[in-house]
């Protein structure tokens, strides 16, 4: 039976820490919190659990959370976001499967609840994401801000049954602070890797988000959150592009459509 370090990275997140630690703590032999050096009480409510509380400065969260990866001492890691808990169904999948481990990784749906909702439909569910592994055949990559596990190619996964809770945005205004500050990241990762924005992807590319998060990922069903949510992933797109452009003009490379 393999052990499990649960891995969480925090910034001021004393209004979901706790949620988090609650959930992991019945499945997690080792409960490790990498902290950018919060100034509200983060700190405070982990010390009230059996955490190994680690400070460092935030360099991306790609790089924090291989970070906290390479602090575990467990085989098997687990990684949550401090404002995701594990349902109680995923908790037991989880013990489940720490009793008969069979694979290299492990999937789990997502369930985000946006103001007060939580969203059924567009790309909010089952936003299936992997994050129970072994921690000698992956690690984090993708690009700032939206990290993902890379497995090592030959590795086998598999799904377990149960959702990872995601408390998302209590408000829109909240969403659209958090937009402002995921594209300025966004835009200056694509524009180090020498990606190119024009007007044809600053027009069409929000059209497509918003068509295929309302439309086809039936984001209607969710009703008004749904609109809501749609518009600003739509906005989100459009943000994005044009901050690249800018990024272009700023440093004399010209843009192209």
């Amino acid at each position: 039976m393999p052990e499990i370090s649960a891995v969480i990275i925090t910034f001021n997140e004393e209004n979901n820490i706790g949620r988090c630690l609650e959930s992991v703590k019945k499945v997690a032999d080792e409960i490790i919190v990498v902290d950018s050096f919060s100034t509200d009480k983060t700190a405070e409510i982990c010390s009230n659990y059996n955490v190994r509380f680690v400070q460092s400065d935030f360099r991306g969260y790609i790089e924090q959370k291989n970070l906290a990866l390479s602090l575990a001492g467990c085989p098997v890691v687990l990684s949550l976001d401090a404002d995701e808990a594990l349902s109680p169904e995923l908790e037991r999948s989880i013990v489940e499967v720490k009793n008969n481990w069979r694979y290299d990784g492990y999937y789990f749906n997502r369930l985000n609840n946006y103001c007060g909702r939580w969203m059924r439909y567009t790309s909010r569910y089952p936003d299936r994401k992997l994050r129970l592994w072994d921690k000698t055949k992956g690690r984090f990559g993708g690009t700032n801000p939206h990290d993902k596990v890379l497995m090592d190619k030959g590795s086998k996964v598999s799904f377990l049954r149960g959702d990872i809770q995601h408390y998302s945005y209590a408000t829109v205004s909240e969403h659209v602070a958090q937009v402002n500050r995921f594209t300025d990241i966004a835009s200056l990762a694509y524009y180090e890797r020498g990606i190119r924005a024009g007007y044809i992807k600053i027009v069409v590319h929000p059209l497509w988000r918003f068509f295929r998060e309302f439309i086809i990922r039936r984001g209607f069903l969710d009703g008004f959150n749904g609109l809501v949510m749609s518009s600003v992933v739509s906005f989100e797109s459009f943000l994005k592009y044009v901050k690249l452009k800018q990024l272009h003009r700023n440093n004399g490379r010209g843009s192209r459509v």
